[in-house]
């Protein structure tokens, strides 16, 4: 039987980062470019968010326009003091991945000692073949993060499985449209995305976008959505 490559985000799709990390990280984000950029916090701020939007990473829009070093703004940005306290997932979730058969690879925007460190508090790094961080994502001297096709594309190449094989499970959606475009399945994971406004998701939850394959709440339902 062919094999199934499953490619998991981190946060918010095994753990819920919106409480464990996004607020402290924003914050680092946003003193790392007051300081190194010699703007006010409103300004840094508007940074952060407008090349998140623009360009799926603020750190593209760091390096583009401003020169920044990307390994010293992951490495100041991500170090993120009593993390691992902080850190919640949820048990059915993690006896599901022990249960899925297939490849099972991590696949996100955060650096390498970031992701490690999650998996590592969270118990569940044994659960997952390899992971590949944002390091892994450039081409030709260029980051290519999610949702840039062109990583896909090339990561399929990597992994020497096609696309109708690969599934990525995620809660960002622009990152799910860019994957099915390429031939990649898709899964919506919205256990940790119920506490947020449709506005911060993208949509509402009780939708399901053309370019999602499924929605799930629960890791135990796949593969079973997919079918």
């Amino acid at each position: 039987m062919p094999r199934t490559v499953w490619l998991f985000d981190l946060d918010n799709t095994l753990h819920n980062a919106s409480h464990a990390a996004f607020g402290q990280l924003h914050e680092s984000m946003g003193a790392y470019i007051q300081d190194t950029l010699k703007v006010d916090a409103a300004e840094a701020d508007r940074l952060r968010s407008l090349y998140w939007r623009r360009y799926g990473a603020t750190l593209l829009g760091l390096v583009r326009h401003h020169g920044i070093q990307a390994p010293h703004f992951l490495e100041r940005t991500h170090a993120l003091p009593g993390l691992e306290e902080r850190l919640h997932g949820h048990p059915h979730d993690f006896k599901a991945l022990q249960r899925l058969s297939g490849e099972k690879y991590i696949l996100t925007n955060a650096p390498r000692a970031y992701a490690e460190r999650v998996l590592k508090a969270l118990g569940i790094a044994h659960c997952f073949d390899g992971v590949i961080p944002i390091e892994r994502m450039r081409m030709f001297g260029h980051w290519r993060p999610k949702p840039d096709a062109r990583m896909f594309r090339q990561l399929l190449a990597r992994l020497r499985v096609p696309a109708s094989r690969c599934v990525l499970v995620e809660d960002t959606l622009v990152h799910q449209k860019s994957a099915l475009a390429v031939g990649l399945r898709t899964v919506w994971m919205q256990r940790w995305l119920k506490g947020l406004k449709a506005t911060e998701v993208g949509v509402r939850l009780r939708r399901k976008p053309s370019y999602v394959c499924a929605r799930i709440s629960s890791l135990q339902q796949l593969p079973q959505r997919l079918r």
